[in-house]
């Protein structure tokens, strides 16, 4: 059975990167869920997530302006929020399997914790901070480099969020631009859940669920999308 020790070892060796300081490490590992009441309220993932999300910001950015030095920066600005967006970090995690090495309380494993894409994603994002911290930028921006550069590369055109989408479908149809509601927001202040509905002039309304109100917005602008996409099957009948 493998040791706390050895599953450390074993990440590091996938991160390519030892750490002197694996306390950062082990943090970054950390759901908020398992120290809600612990006096340390630093001992979570949260705020390398935080520098995480600037590292990995930075260093796409980066490879972006190299690999695409006639894009626009528009265009650039598209492709650069399809690459540090929940779905492409949870990617990454995935491929990786971070999520078995993340200490999580028993609630949120028996919610499936391991596998949610927002979980995944915010740990990614502490890890890349930690690598930071411990090592500077080479351990991340390597890491980076090793692992988004396919995905990078697949786009064949700059990436469009579901809310961009939308905004440009109305803005072509005549119509106002969508307006975003918060219908509720549950769960505890370590783990929130936000339902946002999306409403189009002339259609009905659209909701969508996710962990931040950003998230919840493009999961009901994708609804909203997917909606629309048969009324225009139909009309092309």
């Amino acid at each position: 059975m493998s040791t706390p020790e050895d599953l450390l070892k074993k990440l590091q060796d996938i991160l390519g990167h030892e750490f002197e300081n694996s306390s950062l490490l082990e943090e970054a590992l950390t759901h908020p869920s398992t120290d809600a009441h612990a006096k340390d309220e630093h001992s979570n993932y949260e705020r390398l997530e935080f520098l995480g999300d600037r590292v990995l910001g930075l260093v796409v950015a980066e490879m972006l302006l190299k690999n695409f030095p006639e894009e626009r920066e528009g265009d650039i600005a598209k492709r650069h929020t399809g690459l540090v967006q929940t779905d492409a970090l949870a990617e990454i995690a995935k491929k990786i399997e971070l999520g078995g090495f993340l200490s999580l309380s028993v609630g949120e494993q028996k919610s499936g914790g391991r596998k949610k894409k927002a979980v995944l994603a915010d740990a990614m994002e502490a890890v890349l901070g930690a690598l930071y911290l411990d090592g500077g930028l080479q351990p991340p921006k390597d890491f980076i480099h090793k692992h988004w550069h396919n995905t990078m590369q697949s786009y064949d055109i700059p990436p469009m969020d579901a809310k961009t989408k939308l905004q440009e479908w109305a803005q072509r149809h005549g119509l106002p631009l969508p307006q975003y509601v918060l219908l509720e927001r549950s769960g505890p202040d370590h783990a929130p859940v936000f339902d946002m509905e999306v409403r189009v002039k002339g259609h009905p309304s659209h909701s969508g669920t996710s962990n931040s109100k950003q998230s919840a917005q493009k999961h009901a602008a994708q609804n909203m999308l997917n909606y629309l996409s048969t009324l225009d099957d139909k009309n092309e009948q």
